[in-house]
């Protein structure tokens, strides 16, 4: 009961389409929160841009801020992991999310640090049969962005020690505080259903969103890409460590 008191958000994240790209260690080494150390799976270090739809969202469990449950985000996140006593934590840290509403952003930045911004959004999400595709789109400007993932077969659930489960399955936030050290905080959800992408990729010039290193990333082929189904969330309270 006392950890039900500190849940900050509860929520549905659904329809995550994943792009998921290797990269070198060096490029992300000034974003690793202090106390924490890259993660890796088979010696390779990922990016991975997701887009998704939040949807009942609901502050401290029961607030529910008018017009601002039902919205996209788009994110860029890395990860890494954490030892605390003989528990291995593995996370995720994030260099930039993407939200339409201003009010989401600004409390985002406030509550745990993190590099919220917030553009002009849509996305689009249709059933093609056995499979499913889903596209989510962002504009600076007169510039405009583009993700997308097309599966072709139903989902289930990842193989034990797959690359899937590898992104899919992380249970732990950290981000770098500007006045030093680090935020934890711990998302709970049930394991997601995945599908591999058939065909995937990402549209546009993300260098005023993420940087010109990052863009360039981004402009090559996904090293792998799948859809997830999505669940209910908790993100409780974060902790400050490091």
């Amino acid at each position: 009961m006392r950890e039900a008191k500190r849940i900050f958000l509860t929520a549905e994240w659904r329809d995550l389409a994943m792009l998921n790209y290797e990269a070198q260690p060096a490029s992300l080494a000034g974003y690793v929160p202090p106390g924490t150390t890259l993660d890796s799976f088979e010696g390779k270090t990922y990016v991975s841009l997701v887009g998704f739809c939040f949807s009942r969202t609901r502050l401290w469990g029961k607030i529910a801020l008018p017009l601002h449950t039902e919205f996209e985000e788009v994110n860029l996140r890395f990860y890494v992991r954490r030892r605390q006593g003989s528990e291995k934590r593995r996370g995720v840290c994030f260099i930039a999310e993407i939200v339409p509403k201003r009010a989401i952003a600004w409390t985002a930045r406030l509550v745990y640090g993190e590099n919220y911004r917030r553009f002009p959004m849509e996305h689009r999400v249709a059933q093609n049969g056995l499979g499913k595709m889903a596209e989510y789109g962002w504009r600076v400007g007169d510039r405009s962005c583009r993700l997308f993932v097309h599966a072709g077969d139903e989902p289930g659930y990842p193989q034990e020690g797959s690359l899937e489960q590898f992104i899919s399955e992380h249970y732990w936030g950290y981000s770098k505080q500007r006045s030093g050290g680090s935020l934890e905080y711990r998302v709970a959800h049930a394991p997601w259903r995945v599908a591999v992408g058939a065909s995937s990729g990402f549209e546009g010039d993300a260098k005023t969103t993420y940087g010109a290193a990052f863009a360039e990333i981004l402009r090559g082929k996904p090293d792998s890409a799948f859809l997830a189904e999505g669940s209910s969330v908790e993100v409780f309270a974060g902790e400050r460590i490091g």
